[in-house]
């Protein structure tokens, strides 16, 4: 197994600087990883910073409350594609889950494939630590049912992070449909063997270089 390439080399902190972000693609290239993840506004730098390497540009939309109305998701999936975004991992509409609103969160789902198919991979973000197992079973569905490519656990900014629990939990709803992403509190090469046990296809960590180091 080639665990570099499950890895998405992440930086999302509000402070973070250009010089960080440029050394994040360095360390991208360097070791293989899937993708560097960024916030939006670092997608052009990041294209410029990886172009010619095998390395994506992953960004967030909707990050980190998925509180968003739909069309701004949407335009933001749509201008980060445009900018050189392959890979967007969207935060679902938290509240409208816990309100069982399925409707508007797979109509919000469903708006930001629209806007990221056929350029670039969708990504859900259910944010795992804020719901029980029959609403994460609800996401995942709803997830798979809109089209997107991946499900992913955590945003890393809520109250907990991924597990493998949760991780087996989501790979048995989608089965082989869908990627799996654990993200948020995998920080050592242990931490990461365990999620891709449990299913996991991709690993989101700012610890991508310590991990497979």
């Amino acid at each position: 197994m080639n665990l570099q390439a499950c890895i998405d080399h992440t930086i999302l902190k509000p402070d973070a600087r250009k010089e960080a972000i440029i050394a994040l693609c360095d360390e991208a290239k360097a070791n293989g990883f899937a993708s560097v993840c960024v916030n939006p506004c670092f997608v052009p730098l990041c294209a410029q910073q990886l172009n010619g390497s095998d390395v994506k540009v992953c960004t967030v939309i909707g990050f980190p409350l998925g509180a968003n109305r739909t069309k701004t998701k949407a335009f933001e999936a749509s201008l980060a594609v445009e900018e050189g975004a392959a890979e967007v991992d969207m935060v679902i509409n938290i509240s409208a889950l816990l309100d069982n609103d399925l409707t508007a969160v797979s109509e919000d789902i469903r708006a930001v494939v629209q806007a990221a198919h056929p350029a670039a991979l969708v990504k859900v973000i259910i944010e795992t630590c804020l719901l029980n197992d029959q609403q994460k079973k609800t996401a995942c569905s709803l997830a798979l049912e809109a089209g997107a490519d991946f499900v992913k656990t955590s945003t890393g900014f809520s109250t907990g992070g991924a597990s493998a629990g949760d991780i087996a939990l989501m790979r048995a709803v989608v089965g082989e449909r869908m990627g799996v992403k654990a993200s948020g509190g995998v920080r050592t090469k242990e931490d990461a063997l365990a999620m891709i046990a449990a299913g996991a296809d991709r690993i989101g960590t700012s610890n991508g270089v310590a991990i497979v180091k």
